[in-house]
């Protein structure tokens, strides 16, 4: 009889330990896969949306030169890691008059804190200014 108990119990043994291995092994990986890894933290990007709704008394070519100037801030700036704008061309008629949609990225916030008060955005901010009927602004981090 003692002999039985002893030729059961290492399986026994082997297959409890090997059992409590991945539970353990799988515990960790779950919790180990939702903390955001040093690559998803790269990954994220963080976008700065501005809109403009002109004054009906700005006129094409004032308009024309401020989307000049507004394509010239990331080459006055480093900070600025992307840069795109469009016009709307929505045909559910729901822009609110904005006209000019325009995207920055960022890197971090580090980054866009360095933007907003850099002399290059405050000289553009005056040159906007005088045409500009409204404005929005909306920050976001790109996959949240």
């Amino acid at each position: 009889m003692k002999a039985i108990q002893m030729s059961c119990c290492p399986r026994f043994t082997k297959f409890f330990v090997l059992t409590i291995a991945f539970a353990v092994a799988g515990a960790v990986y779950l919790n180990m896969s939702d903390r955001p890894t040093a690559a998803d933290k790269q990954a994220k990007l963080l976008r700065h949306v501005v809109m403009f709704q002109f004054k009906d008394s700005a006129s094409t070519e004032d308009v024309q030169h401020i989307i000049a100037e507004f394509k010239a801030l990331p080459s006055k700036m480093p900070a600025i890691a992307a840069f795109e704008y469009g016009t709307d061309n929505s045909p559910e008629g729901l822009s609110d008059g904005f006209t000019h949609c325009f995207l920055l990225t960022f890197k971090s916030e580090a980054d866009r804190d360095a933007y907003l008060p850099h002399p290059a955005h405050k000289a553009f901010d005056a040159t906007l200014k005088p045409h500009l009927e409204k404005v929005l602004v909306v920050d976001y981090w790109a996959g949240e």
